[in-house]
Order: structure tokens, then C-alpha cells, then sequence
């Protein structure tokens, strides 16, 4: 309580020294380097005049001139903190409502304000507003975590009106940038073709990015994105604004250039078929928008992201991840408790941790052979495993490794007794034929009876096999035909269904907060922060190919860490199994192969290979990411990773260019290191048989040569991939 009441005066001093003129009042939720200013005037409207860099002197926001929006503002919040619809508001709203007397208009008024710690470097400022008309109010929150330079933003709308209001638009942010241009990045893609970036100019008018899938939101584009301001997005260079959106449902991003050609930024769920009815004394609450301002360019932006979440998003993410041999590719859906067994052994000689049971272990009146039946039916599959999955799960252990296993249970397949029993239970409309994807339907979360069903599927498993070791949890479909057979207000459907899956992953991760669980959604269709609450690792894309997946990993890590990013070596892409480990290694190693079939060179370099990532794992996982030749437009792909004291790093080259000449012709200036220490370079991953070109055994380099002149890794078409660990020289 004294800590709170310190908290509170010191931000009221700081509102005292901050003042502007009388009436106005300066909010500034600061991190180390970023500073977001909120200036309320006599009017008591609170307009957003700053996101950037920290001053030196608080007092200074209050100089911040009020026609930095350079030009005439005729509404007075162009640069709202939280615009509202239907009053004197032209451009793009924040929320929009019709209140339960059918009147459509909202004005919000600044009240008080209040900041508290949270904990060591996170404190978090509440901003509130209110309606001057109506029982109407809003709770703006930004969580500032100051040693990574994140913030974390939502809202919370409340009301006491006389009957349900509607919320047509409820936005989570509302920033507003001055800069003279913007270029937005987004990315875009399909299945087995997530996360191709785009860049492309913001000139006057609005861009929407969005989704309207339901579920598997991210299948088309993420809610992820960066912006640089005034020039291109630079790796290490310029203004850079990286934000995701904490949401795994339908959302909406909107990005606004003003008359006066400032930018506004609006992210949060997707306004569609979304009209949301409150009941009077409930709290609406929306997801949470996470963004970073850089002044080091898209590098700079992703390392706080990357810091941010391994220490206060992702469950254990400054632990231990467990390598894994998947089943998938070596049996697909045919197999036996023999085969299993058999493979088991194969896991153990390779070296992983544990072993993953995929798709096809479950269903008896209609057996789960291919894709067509059986998902809602979770009981083994008697003439596939007549000793269950306890005897597996101790069969594995006896073998030295842990058994994990696959499940899909926000999913139902019209042939499945789950089906027969509860069509009430299916999102689908009755006077419509099903359509489905990928031969399924989805559950309708949004009804309590099936979030105790889904929850009790995961929980019964884990209550008979106390040491099951992994779960990967899929989502392959998407809703067709809206409509849920319980809910009064279908306009809720989209936001519940989402609202219904975070109650059963809170209540799985209060019960099991430790259960490693990989997010899994038909490649890439659910990676957002949050998902990433509950999981501890997702799946980029079913697309293995190594070549393709050194593009989608290397976009995924503008945003997320690669402690999160599962990487398999598959026989998916017919590269060299070195080049497919190397690529793998960037991220949590795992394997989806036939291990009998891969040859005795081949087998001994993956078992070294598992080897030497135990060594470097921690610093690929908690290191700092720093990108230094880009596949896109360069003959090779070039990263490393860097320890928090600078004293080792892991450096990834690969060839993406097989033409003539191809490969890395000149030194690769290296980054991060600290100039006055001494490295050494070896090679890792060498393959038997082979002797690495790179001779440094005695050769000793300082940090500045490596970054001012850089160092050849001696990439070309007859060495596609090398993998170089730097070492400092004591």
C-alpha cells in the first residue's frame, strides 16, 4: 500500500510540473528509451501528443506545441486518445455505441488518472473517461514495461444504463503519429505460405487489414505489422513501430493518414457481424495491443519484443524446451502400437527428449484413418492401440524418452459420435447445407457445456497419464455459416467463441502451468500473443521445406522468439540433411522423419548435431537476434544471435540463391558484439567426412573488425548452409 501511494504521489508531481498552461494536465506512460504523452485540456478531452523518444526532462512534454498536427484541426481530436463515434468525431472511431436509449452518440471526458508498479520495471497508468451524458465510461490501461521498451494497451467499457447498450466498434488502441511518411509492412500468405511481407506507402485515406475467419484467424495475414516513419523500414537504422494484436479471433487493424497527414493507428477485434450487446454492470474488456518504438530500425523493435516476451508473455519463456521426434511423416495415420514402440527406440538412438504422437490415435465407431471422422471421439482407438496411451506413455519412458501427444478439441467431424449426440453443440446454421473445412466443423465455444467438454478432454488425458510430456494442440478450420444454438445475441458469436477458448486455456494452465503445449493451427493460422499466453511454443507452417522455411522464420521473428518457434527437420524439402538441421536449429529443434532410413553419415551427424545444440541452444533461444544479410535481397540469409554479455554468439548463414556464382563473396559485417573484446570462430554442424574452411584455431578477431570489416563465412552452392559459433577470447 505505501509502495502504491508513492507511486501515486510521484505521478501526481509529475502532472504538476508537467502542466502546459492551467486546465491542462500531462500524462507520460514512459519506458527506457519511449515515451507516450497524453495531454487532457480544460475541456477535459484527451488528446494523444506525443509517441517516441523519452525526453530528458519531463516538464518538457507540456512544451509540445498543440499545432504539432500541423494545420487546422477542425474537430479538436484528430489525435483523440480514444475517438468516439457520432458526436463531432470525421475520421476513423475508436468505439462506436448506440446507448439503450437508441442515441448513437458517445463523447468521452478525461476524470482522473492513476499509475501504480507492478512489479520490478512494469508499471501500469489507468486512464479514466466518461460520457458527460450517459452512465456510459471507459478505462484506457497502459502497461509500460520499461526495461524492454513494450507497452501493452487495452480498454475496459463499462455502463449503468437502463437496459443493453451495443458496442458497434471497440477498439483496443488509438496512436497518432507525426512524421512526414509512413511505410507500413505487412504480411500476407496462405497455408504452407504464411508470412510474406509487403511494404507499400501510406498516403491520405485508410488501409484495413483484417480478418473474418472466426477461428485459425492468421490463415491469410496476421495481426502483426511494423511502420516506419519519414523513410523504408532499415534493419538497424530509422523510426520503427512494431505492434501485434493480443487476439486469436477476428480482428481489424486500421491504419488512418489524416487530412493534416498524421497517422493514426486502430487495432482490436474486427467490428464485423460483431455488433456486441452489454448488459447494464458488466465490463467489456478488449484484447490487449502490444507495440515498441525503435529509433534502430525493424532490429531494434523485434529485440524488445523478443525480451518482452520470454520474461511476461510466453509460459516458461526463459526456460527449457524439449526436442522431439514426430510421427507424422514416417506413419501418417497408419500405425500400430508395434510401429509406435519401434519408433520410440528411434527417438531414443537419435537423442531427442520425447517422443509425439500425431493425428489418428483415436475413434472407434468411426476410427480416425484419415481426415474424414472421428475428431470429438477422444478415446484410443482400440484395434490401433489396444493397451491405450498409458502403455505408450510408459513404453516411451522405458525407452528413455517422454511421450507427448496431438489433439484437436475445438473441432468436430460430422461423422464422429460426438456429432450424433450433441448437434447443438456444432457452430452451423440449420436451414443451410454444412460446408467444411478440411471435412470438420467447429465446436461452439461460446457455450459453457462445451468449454467443460474441451476442458475435460485435456484434463482426463492428464489425469490418466500424469507424466504425458507434450501436447500439440491444432485448429484446421474455420467457421462457415455462423450461428450458435444457445446464445441469445448471435452478433456475439465471433467474440465469445474466442472469450470461451481463453476460459478453458486459463483453467488447463492454472490446474497444468508447466505442460509444455505447442499452438498448432494448420500451419501458421493462430500465432498471436494471445494464444501465446497458454503455449509455450507454436508450429510456423505445416511447409517444412527448409528453403522456404528460412523466409517464414525469418519473418515470424520480427515478432516472436525463436524459444517459440518449433522447427523441424522433415523430408519435406530434398536439401542435404545438414542444410535442413542447420535451418531447424534456429528456433526449438525437432524432427519428422523416418530414422531407420536415414543413412549411417546421415545419422551420425544428426546425433552430434543434437549434441552440439544442447551446448548453443540458450543462446539461440534467449540471445539477441541481430539479422545481417536478408534472403530477400541477397544471395544468402544471414543471422546470429548474440548472449546477453556478449561473449558468444551463433551465426547462421544459408544459400538461397543457386545460380552461377552464387553465395557470400565478400565479409558479412557482424553486429552486437562488444568492439573492444577478442573472438575466436569456429564451424559447427561439420558433416562427416567434410573439413570446414573455416581455420581459425589460433586467428583471433576483435569485436570492432568483426562489425566494421566482418568475416566470410564461405557460403556457395557446394556449402549451402554453415553454422559459425563466436567465442570470446579471455
Amino acid at each position: 500500500m505505501k509502495q502504491l501511494c508513492l507511486s501515486v504521489l510521484f505521478v501526481f508531481f509529475i502532472t504538476l510540473i508537467t502542466k502546459a498552461a492551467p486546465g491542462d494536465v500531462h500524462i507520460a506512460i514512459e519506458t527506457r528509451q519511449t515515451a507516450l504523452v497524453i495531454r487532457v485540456d480544460k475541456d477535459q478531452s484527451p488528446t494523444l501528443v506525443h509517441l517516441g523518444s523519452k525526453l530528458r526532462n519531463a516538464a518538457e512534454y507540456a512544451a509540445i506545441p498543440a499545432r504539432g498536427k500541423r494545420g487546422e484541426d477542425y474537430t479538436d481530436i484528430y489525435n483523440s486518445v480514444y475517438t468516439p463515434a457520432g458526436s463531432r468525431n470525421l475520421l476513423e472511431p475508436a468505439i462506436q455505441v448506440t446507448h439503450a436509449d437508441g442515441n448513437p452518440s458517445l463523447d468521452l471526458k478525461y476524470i482522473r488518472h492513476e499509475s501504480q508498479s507492478m512489479a520490478d520495471g512494469v508499471v501500469l497508468t489507468k486512464v479514466y473517461l466518461k460520457d458527460p451524458q450517459y452512465p456510459f465510461e471507459v478505462t484506457l490501461y497502459y502497461k509500460a514495461y520499461q526495461n524492454e521498451d513494450v507497452i501493452e494497451q487495452w480498454s475496459t467499457i463499462r455502463h449503468t444504463e437502463k437496459k443493453s447498450i451495443t458496442l458497434h466498434k471497440y477498439a483496443s488502441a488509438n496512436l497518432y503519429i507525426p512524421a512526414q511518411n509512413y511505410y507500413l509492412t505487412h504480411f500476407h500468405g496462405d497455408w504452407a505460405n504464411e508470412m510474406n511481407p509487403s511494404e507499400i506507402p501510406l498516403t491520405e485515406g485508410i488501409k484495413i487489414l483484417d480478418s473474418k475467419l472466426g477461428t485459425r484467424a492468421d490463415l491469410f495475414q496476421p495481426p502483426s505489422f511494423l511502420v516506419s516513419l519519414n523513410k523504408p523500414a532499415e534493419e538497424e537504422q530509422g523510426e520503427v513501430i512494431a505492434g501485434t494484436l493480443s487476439w486469436s479471433g477476428n480482428y481489424q487493424l486500421a491504419f488512418e493518414v489524416d487530412p493534416l497527414h498524421n497517422l493514426r493507428i486502430i487495432p482490436g477485434i474486427n467490428p464485423y457481424a460483431s455488433a456486441y450487446s452489454l448488459a447494464p454492470g458488466t465490463e467489456f474488456t478488449t484484447p490487449a495491443f502490444l507495440f515498441t518504438y525503435s529509433d534502430k530500425g525493424k532490429g531494434g523493435a523485434s529485440r524488445s519484443l523478443h525480451r518482452w516476451a520470454r520474461k511476461h508473455r510466453i509460459p516458461q519463456g526463459e526456460g527449457n524446451r524439449l526436442t522431439l521426434l514426430n510421427n507424422w511423416e514416417a506413419t501418417y495415420f497408419d500405425f500400430n502400437e508395434e510401429k509406435l514402440s519401434a519408433l520410440f527406440k528411434d527417438g531414443k538412438k537419435l537423442g531427442v527428449d520425447l517422443f509425439l504422437l500425431d493425428d489418428g490415435w483415436f475413434g472407434n465407431k468411426y476410427p480416425r484413418n484419415n481426415d474424414r471422422a472421428g475428431l470429438g471421439d477422444w478415446q484410443e482407438n482400440v484395434k490401433k492401440l489396444p493397451h491405450g496411451l498409458g502403455y505408450l506413455v510408459k513404453e516411451a519412458e522405458n525407452a528413455g524418452i517422454k511421450f507427448g501427444i496431438w489433439l484437436e478439441p475445438e473441432m468436430v467431424s460430422p461423422k464422429s459420435e460426438l456429432y450424433e449426440k450433441h448437434p447443438d453443440w456444432v457452430i452451423k446454421l440449420a436451414n443451410r447445407s454444412e460446408y467444411y473445412f478440411r471435412n470438420q466443423l467447429v465446436l461452439d465455444l461460446s457455450n459453457p457445456k462445451v468449454q467443460d467438454f474441451v476442458y475435460g478432454v485435456v484434463n482426463d488425458l492428464m489425469t490418466k497419464n500424469p507424466t504425458l510430456g507434450f501436447i500439440k494442440w491444432d485448429c484446421n478450420a474455420v467457421i462457415y455459416n455462423a450461428f450458435s444454438a444457445t446464445i441469445q445475441n448471435q452478433s456475439n458469436l465471433y467474440v465469445d467463441y474466442v472469450q470461451g477458448l481463453y476460459k478453458v486455456l486459463d483453467r488447463l494452465r492454472a490446474k497444468y502451468p508447466t505442460l509444455p503445449m505447442m499452438l498448432c493451427s494448420g500451419g501458421g493460422g493462430r500465432v498471436d500473443y494471445g494464444a501465446l499466453k497458454y503455449f509455450t511454443e507454436y508450429w510456423p507452417s505445416d511447409n517444412t521445406d527448409a528453403q522456404e522455411r528460412i523466409f517464414i522464420q525469418w519473418n515470424y521473428s520480427y515478432f516472436f522468439p525463436s524459444i517459440a518457434s518449433c522447427n523441424h527437420v522433415t523430408d519435406w524439402g530434398k536439401q542435404p540433411i545438414k542444410f535442413r538441421t542447420d535451418v531447424a536449429m534456429m528456433g526449438k529443434l525437432g524432427y519428422d522423419i523416418v530414422v531407420s532410413k536415414l543413412t549411417e553419415e546421415e545419422l551420425t551427424f544428426s546425433q552430434q548435431a543434437l549434441k552440439t545444440y544442447e551446448g548453443i541452444k540458450n543462446i539461440i533461444w534467449k540471445g539477441d537476434l541481430y539479422r545481417l544479410a536478408s534472403p530477400y535481397t541477397n544471395d544468402v540469409a544471414s543471422s546470429m544471435y548474440v548472449s546477453e554479455s556478449r561473449d558468444r554468439a551463433v551465426w547462421f548463414t544459408y544459400l538461397v540463391n543457386s545460380r552461377y556464382k552464387a553465395g557470400s563473396q565478400a565479409p558479412i559485417k557482424l553486429n552486437g558484439l562488444d568492439p573492444a573484446k577478442n573472438y575466436r570462430i569456429r564451424e559447427l554442424n561439420v558433416y562427416p567426412g567434410t573439413t570446414s574452411r573455416i581455420n581459425t584455431s589460433t586467428t583471433t578477431y576483435s569485436g570492432n573488425y568483426l562489425m566494421a570489416i566482418g568475416f566470410n563465412p564461405q557460403v556457395d552452392t557446394r556449402r549451402t548452409s554453415v553454422v559459425l559459433e563466436v567465442n570470446e577470447v579471455k
